[in-house]
């Protein structure tokens, strides 16, 4: 019996379900990475909390602003573009250091760098990266499956592109660089060789889309920064850190929102409400230091139809969750490597 012959035979109401949810599961945002990757797996009812869970969190509340977890999704964060075959293609060139530059980041190296294969990028007219000082971009082909994401990009008075960094990988891809792939020497930055984050991570994993808050649901583990990441000790699925807290958390390392809280309790817009609820079943990932504790959304500058206003708030919903109501979960092993500048400069 074909396929089409045996959905005749259900029951119309049960046909209409099954429709329903097809439509649906066809209809859902996309989202980075493979569905085995390490990022789209919800944390199992078994995971072992770490036992220097309370001292970590702790640690966190020692936080000077007295701010609790934050959402950066008006500054600071990474706007993501879809591009496509018909995309100006164009070459972006490496930032060259100046002295300054050399001092801050104890190198004799000339730029930072670009990581194998990046080299023409798609970039719409209409992109602008974070206005911020970090000036982070992304593009994605779905067609293609490919990402391309950069940091400290610009555009020069002479119309040529610089960045920073710049990765390219597979859209549908593990999500995941490799330390001995990346060619990174122990105690300097990641940057120098193409990651944009520096736990050499993907910049758009874990990262907060709009269209999928929109949807209801969020189906991947959020990607967090610490003022108290750990001086060179990270985790999978972490290939560097630049941490400088000695005793602090290692980058890579997942943090889980109980997930028996009562979200009610909070003062949370549905939108809010949504990245909660992933937090409690897929968790967020340390992937950089910040002045403070941020999870990341999408940037939306130059999305006209997009604003996360009356939406998301950098404080006064998720910042209203107490540390405490947080658990820090066992990972490893512990790779006792990293950038070593952060130990005689931190970064503020």
């Amino acid at each position: 019996m074909t396929s089409r012959a045996r959905l005749r035979l259900l029951h119309p109401s049960l046909l209409l379900s099954l429709l329903s949810a097809a439509s649906a599961a066809a209809e859902a945002p996309h989202r980075f990475f493979s569905d085995d990757s390490f990022w789209n797996q919800p944390i199992p009812a078994s995971a072992e909390v770490d036992p220097r869970s309370g001292r970590w969190t702790r640690l966190l509340e020692t936080e000077p602003s007295k701010q609790a977890w934050l959402i950066n999704c008006e500054d600071w964060t990474i706007p993501v573009y879809e591009v496509d075959g018909t995309t100006p293609l164009i070459k972006v060139g490496l930032h060259s250091l100046n002295a300054d530059e050399k001092r801050t980041w104890h190198t004799s190296r000339d730029h930072f760098g670009h990581g194998p294969g990046f080299d023409l990028v798609p970039i719409p007219a209409e992109a602008h990266p974070d206005p911020q000082g970090d000036a982070h971009l992304a593009a994605v082909d779905w067609k293609r499956n490919l990402v391309w994401d950069m940091w400290s990009l610009a555009k020069g008075t002479d119309g040529r592109w610089t960045s920073a960094t710049g990765m390219v990988y597979a859209a549908d891809g593990p999500g995941v660089f490799r330390t001995q792939d990346l060619g990174v020497v122990d105690g300097e930055s990641v940057h120098f060789h193409g990651p944009s984050r520096a736990a050499g991570v993907p910049a758009v994993a874990g990262l907060i889309l709009y269209d999928e808050v929109a949807a209801g649901e969020i189906r991947h583990k959020i990607a967090a920064a610490s003022r108290f990441c750990a001086y060179r000790e990270f985790v999978f699925p972490a290939a560097w850190t630049d941490g400088f807290v000695e005793g602090g958390i290692p980058e890579g390392t997942v943090i889980q929102l109980d997930p028996a809280l009562d979200l009610s309790k909070f003062p949370l817009t549905p939108e809010e409400r949504v990245v909660c609820v992933a937090l409690q079943r897929y968790g967020m990932v340390l992937v950089d230091i910040a002045q403070g504790q941020p999870i990341y959304a999408e940037g939306l500058w130059g999305h006209p139809g997009k604003s996360w206003k009356g939406k998301l708030r950098k404080t006064g919903g998720l910042s209203t969750i107490p540390y405490s109501d947080y658990r820090i979960l066992r990972s490893g092993p512990v790779v006792h490597q990293g950038d070593g500048r952060s130990k005689f400069a931190p970064v503020w």
